[in-house]
């Protein structure tokens, strides 16, 4: 017998061939799937060699889109500051427009107001000589003398004395003006001056010169014609033209403009003949 009879397992049978042979299948379909892997690995390798270059896509784009924004967002900025600085100089241009219209306005009311009170501080300083030259009048004469020496001086006038009549009554009605000569407006020496230039008589342009322009009548001897004044011979402020029947016509003032009335209404100081 041999000495290596007692150990069974060399002497199994050979039906264990087959498992040996399983499983030397089984590690080859093993080898074959992982060498198949192997082959298949380069294909996959292109998808994972662009996905690791989108990165660097991604983030060029994010930039060009940052920047793109950006500049939008200046532009946007830029056109509302334009539209801010248009709308300030708009709204400047017309503040501008109407404090000057408000200026104009105040100045041509201040010129107004100081013309009135220029035109009523002239006709209260009228109003009063003639207070005093009346207060002078009543205390001498008397009023009453005044009129008995109207109506003894009542005789119509004819020639060139009734030509200057009808012309100082045919402005009774228009406005007084300092300074006016007509044709529409006159101050009182204005009307005198050109009642008489009618008849071809030049007179001077003034009160206190056509005060002394003529021989002096006494208001007892008035005649039709005869120019009136008040104040001083050479000083007179205001001036008429006796018309008969007691009355006179004369440019009083801005409230009255030219006026028929009776020597009571404002007594004369003298008078002086120029026809």
């Amino acid at each position: 017998m041999s000495h290596t009879a007692h150990i069974p397992s060399h002497r199994k049978p050979r039906r264990n061939a087959p498992k040996t042979a399983l499983r030397a299948g089984v590690a080859g379909g093993v080898l074959s799937t992982i060498a198949v892997a192997g082959a298949a690995g380069p294909a996959q390798a292109e998808p994972v060699t662009q996905t690791i270059e989108m990165p660097t896509i991604t983030a060029g784009l994010s930039t060009a889109v940052a920047a793109s924004a950006q500049a939008t967002q200046q532009v946007a900025q830029d056109l509302q500051t334009q539209a801010q600085e248009d709308a300030a100089a708009t709204t400047a241009a017309k503040t501008a427009k109407k404090a000057k219209a408000e200026a104009v306005r105040k100045a041509e009311a201040k010129k107004k107001a100081e013309a009135a009170a220029k035109a009523k501080a002239e006709a209260a300083a009228q109003r009063a000589s003639r207070s005093a030259v009346r207060t002078t009048l009543s205390a001498t004469s008397g009023s009453t003398a005044v009129a008995s020496t109207a109506s003894s001086s009542s005789s119509s006038a004819t020639g060139s004395a009734a030509s200057v009549i009808a012309f100082v009554k045919a402005q009774v009605g228009d406005a007084y003006v300092s300074g006016g000569t007509g044709p529409n407006s006159w101050d009182c020496s204005g009307l005198v001056q050109a009642a008489f230039r009618s008849v071809g008589v030049d007179l001077p342009r003034v009160s206190q010169a056509q005060s002394t322009a003529g021989t002096q009548v006494s208001l007892s001897n008035l005649q039709p014609g005869d120019i009136l004044y008040w104040g001083g011979a050479g000083s007179a402020y205001h001036v008429g033209v006796y018309v008969g029947g007691g009355e006179f016509v004369g440019a009083q003032n801005s409230s009255t403009g030219v006026v028929q009335r009776p020597l009571s209404y404002d007594p004369p100081s003298g008078a002086v003949r120029v026809l």
